[in-house]
């Protein structure tokens, strides 16, 4: 499940018969001039709304922490996005105001409220633990944290930054729910991810940092005096 930025992206992902498509929060935050978690609530539902009316196929949302940090925030925000057409939507452990991971039982709590709501809206929550992707190499937390997250009601079981498929396999068996995967260079590609029993594969910002950075050296070939770009497939 390749994720979009922007429209044109998701136009052209959707095009290429992907049966789904999720947003991304670093990507979105890129085609704004921003880092990610610098983007508003508003803004992150002014966005899912654009992608949802400009493509036919199911559209699940990158939505950080849900911007909110108690449970009836949570469940009120994703009211909000699903009045927004998306399909599903996630939720994070991470806390950027804090720098650190949630404390389990709040976080569970957090889990619990949006899926709840997101139920009530027939929407497919995502929970996601967070700790190897910020650096913190706590296999058995994770798996803990997870399978937690599904009893509290997730749909879906995500720790992006997993790239050892043991490790992967371990969380399939261990949380007993459909598990996504971000695709890394050096993890297991989709066909060996689908043999670890995985259900979802998805990219995350790095097809948006793909596009910018190819971008940024056609430019730099221009500034240096080398073109015109010959890369593009289409005229303007």
């Amino acid at each position: 499940m390749p994720n979009a930025w922007d429209v044109g992206s998701a136009v052209r992902f959707a095009a290429m018969g992907f049966p789904a498509l999720a947003t991304t929060s670093s990507g979105h935050a890129m085609s704004l001039g921003r880092d990610d978690q610098q983007v508003g609530f508003d803004e992150l539902c002014a966005h899912a709304a654009s992608l949802v009316a400009a493509v036919d196929v199911p559209v699940s949302v990158d939505s950080e922490r849900l911007f909110a940090t108690t449970a009836a925030g949570v469940a009120a925000n994703v009211a909000t996005l699903a009045a927004a057409g998306v399909a599903g939507l996630s939720i994070e452990d991470y806390d950027p105001a804090t720098g650190a991971i949630d404390p389990l039982e709040p976080a569970a709590e957090r889990v619990e409220a949006a899926a709840t709501t997101a139920r009530a809206h027939g929407l497919v929550l995502t929970a996601r633990a967070e700790n190897h992707l910020y650096g913190i190499d706590d296999f058995d937390d994770t798996v803990h944290r997870l399978d937690t997250y599904r009893r509290a009601g997730a749909d879906v079981a995500y720790a992006p930054g997993l790239t050892d498929p043991e490790r992967i396999r371990t969380v399939v068996t261990a949380t007993r729910a459909p598990v996504n995967v971000l695709l890394l260079p050096d993890g297991p590609d989709p066909a060996e991810l689908a043999g670890l029993g995985v259900r979802r594969a998805s990219t995350g910002g790095r097809l948006a940092r793909i596009a910018y950075d190819a971008a940024c050296s056609v430019a730099g070939e221009l500034s240096a005096g080398q073109g015109p770009p010959e890369r593009a497939t289409t005229e303007p």
